[in-house]
């Protein structure tokens, strides 16, 4: 069956992680309820690198929320092959195929995947007062924020459209996997930035499995963007669905579903599953302890 040895090692880290052997929590300095600020957006500081209105691959968007900030990387819109294309394909899985050309427009995606101190400013929420979050598992700042649904996401996502005034949301498939690819500056790398998985991805060659690490700490991908090999995986927009032999503009799944997808690999995966094309799904409900997501922001018109 498809991922058994991958599904055994999860497994037995979900249970170690479960043991009573928890380490202390560091101290945060947030406030009590950074969120009930939510509706004001004058909280909320935008600044861009480019100082005229034409959006080059350069091109970010720095947001503030209080006293957080993340950097948004301009993704220029452009056609490329999705699915197991030449670069993965001695690795791929049956529901990569067939691989299929896919057209874009201009979006925005996260430098980095989603921050604990992000998430607990827009959510109001702190790792130490919050059971699905435990020193073992990576606690601080500048950790991914994990074990969160895709419902979670939805919510987080609501509360930080209200407080910045913009626009954001997961990515599609699509838009994350033309990302990790390196969008059109793309080398065709097996991974998100390099064919050399050490350069890259925390993952189960690469960390000890047991916990996930500081964003930012391998190299960026060709778009200056992190992480999207390994860590923690990211949630995705779309329905899980099977790939179809036919040209796409801007897809972002089926109507409905059961299972939502997910991408990107994680600190107990194998280098296989770090492959910019690998796919995953589960329940929207679903919290995995290796669960995060990376955001996507729609420019201003």
């Amino acid at each position: 069956m498809k991922r058994t040895f991958f599904a055994l090692i999860i497994a037995f880290v979900f249970v170690s992680l479960t043991s009573p052997t928890f380490g202390q929590a560091e101290q945060k300095k947030k406030k009590d309820n950074p969120a009930a600020s939510a509706n004001t957006s004058s909280r909320s500081l935008i600044s861009s690198s480019s100082n005229n209105n034409e959006r080059t691959a350069e091109t970010f968007e720095i947001i503030t929320v209080d006293d957080v900030s993340f950097k948004m990387i301009f993704v220029s819109g452009g056609v490329f092959r999705m699915g197991c294309t030449s670069e993965v394909e001695q690795y791929c899985w049956s529901d990569e195929y067939p691989s299929h050309d896919v057209t874009l427009d201009d979006y925005y995606i996260g430098e980095t995947e989603v921050t604990q101190d992000l998430w607990q400013v827009v959510m109001g929420t702190s790792p130490t007062g919050d059971d699905r979050w435990t020193y073992t598992l990576g606690l601080g700042d500048n950790y991914p924020a994990y074990r969160i649904s895709y419902e979670d996401v939805k919510e987080f996502i609501t509360r930080l459209n209200s407080m910045t005034g913009r626009t954001f949301r997961m990515p599609t498939e699509a838009e994350w996997e033309f990302a990790a690819r390196g969008g059109n500056k793309s080398r065709h790398y097996m991974y998100s930035g390099s064919n050399n998985i050490n350069d890259v991805a925390w993952c189960l060659e690469t960390a000890d499995g047991e916990h996930n690490y500081p964003v930012k700490q391998k190299k960026p991908n060709e778009l200056g963007i992190y992480d999207m090999s390994g860590n923690v995986y990211e949630w995705c927009l779309d329905w899980y669905d099977e790939y179809v032999d036919q040209r796409q503009v801007n897809p972002s799944g089926p109507a409905f579903g059961d299972e939502r997808v997910y991408r990107g690999c994680c600190v107990a995966g194998p280098p296989r599953s770090c492959r910019v094309s690998d796919r995953n799904k589960n329940q929207p409900s679903f919290r995995g302890q290796f669960h995060g997501v990376r955001l996507v922001m729609e420019p201003n018109k």
